[in-house]
């Protein structure tokens, strides 16, 4: 045995860290490039600059096409073999987007990186569940929820600083660090959570069979697409906001800060469900937080015809982001929960498959509403009306189609 194959059990504190850092690669893969939207859709695609938004929804997408992959392939092959060639993608996908000269190698790049961030999203949560289970498990994850929450928070400041000291493709630089830094740590510190013995070969076959179980069970499917029109908004606010900040109120040079605030209220929401689930059950919340957010989105809609002098129509828009990105907070653990809870016979597969569905149809939704920016925030909004709308119209359909004692 040499020193690439470590066998001695990291310590709790050190495994939480190294958990964290691979969880958060999709957080701040995402969240760096922010500030660089407008500027990559300036200098890459001058004649339609809000292509620039599609860096984001690019590497959602092979975002949602490998989480398809890694659970079951992480079953078979194990959990660290996985999670290195996934890194590797990534890596391969931060290089070919440094010297991406247009928009469609730019965003190729993108779904290469998000295909490969994938693995750390899907396999780190994986190795905790190899390694701890009920009471045990709830801590690490939450430990794990709580450092990243800062990730959010701080990696606009971080893509906005090294755009300051350089541009905007030195971000990519960026990642290559962060996904070297997670590799080494990994390689050389972690040993393999999942022993050959307990390995489940990989069948295409049962993949299918999940594939299509999910599909036709209206119990799974009614959260499934609630979890896409949950999603979406989120993916079309990220896409939107720089140019929102920069367009309509002149705060380019700000976003980061704004942004980290908006973060920060926004990781209250899981201690708030915490809190509240108990009480009055997955179901309720979600529904709740669908109904706040189509009415909220209709007040403020409203509130813009009307039209507010400056600073208090930014002030108005900020109030709004925050309850937005907080009231979308409550309902991803909720919508999760409840479409896996009638699969705990094939959770693992049944995990990956909803994951994916659901990130690969909110992507499809949010793709237009984000290429409707029209300069104000109007498309944006409108969009989430219709979201929220639609996700409270299925959450009213669950009560038939997915009835339960313990949502």
């Amino acid at each position: 045995m040499n020193r690439w194959t470590p066998t001695r059990t990291l310590r709790f504190g050190e495994f939480v860290a190294l958990m964290a850092l691979l969880s958060s690669t999709v957080a701040f893969s995402i969240d760096a490039m922010l500030p660089a939207l407008p500027t990559i859709g300036l200098e890459l695609s001058p004649d339609m600059p809000a292509r620039g938004q599609l860096v984001i929804t690019s590497f959602v997408f092979g975002l949602g096409v490998g989480t398809l992959i890694c659970g079951p392939v992480s079953d078979a092959f194990g959990r660290k073999s996985v999670l290195l060639a996934g890194i590797a993608l990534y890596l391969a996908g931060a290089v070919l987007a440094i010297y991406a000269w247009s928009i469609e190698a730019l965003l190729a790049a993108r779904f290469l990186q998000g295909l490969g961030a994938a693995a750390p999203r899907v396999v780190a949560t994986a190795m905790v569940r190899d390694l701890y289970e009920g009471r045990n498990m709830a801590r690490v994850t939450s430990i794990i929820m709580t450092l990243f929450v800062l990730v959010p928070a701080i990696a606009p400041s971080i893509g906005a600083g090294i755009i300051w000291l350089s541009e905007w493709r030195m971000i990519f630089l960026a990642f290559v660090v962060f996904g070297l830094t997670s590799a080494l740590w990994l390689m050389l510190r972690q040993p393999e959570s999942l022993p050959p013995e307990r390995r489940r070969p990989l069948r295409p076959r049962a993949l299918w069979s999940a594939l299509v179980e999910i599909v036709t069970n209206p119990a799974v499917m009614v959260y499934v697409v609630a979890l896409v029109f949950a999603f979406a908004p989120l993916f079309a606010w990220l896409s939107n906001l720089p140019m929102i900040f920069d367009d309509v109120y002149d705060r380019a040079s700000t976003f980061h800060f704004w942004f980290a605030a908006t973060a920060l209220v926004a990781g209250t929401a899981s201690v708030a469900n915490a809190r509240m689930v108990m009480r009055l059950g997955m179901k309720k919340i979600a529904t709740y937080a669908f109904a706040w957010q189509a009415s909220v989105s209709v007040l403020f809609l409203g509130l813009m015809q009307i039209g507010l002098p400056a600073p208090w129509d930014f002030g108005l828009f900020f109030a709004f982001m925050c309850t937005a990105f907080f009231s979308i907070g409550l309902t991803f653990g909720n919508l999760n929960a409840l479409a896996l809870q009638p699969l705990g016979h094939m959770a693992g597969i049944g995990s990956s498959v909803v994951m994916a569905l659901s990130t690969i149809g909110s992507v499809l939704v949010a793709l237009p509403i984000s290429l409707a920016y029209d300069g104000t925030p109007l498309p944006l909004i409108m969009g989430m009306i219709l979201c929220a709308t639609m996700a409270l119209s299925l959450m009213l359909l669950a009560r038939r189609v997915a009835q339960d004692e313990v949502a």
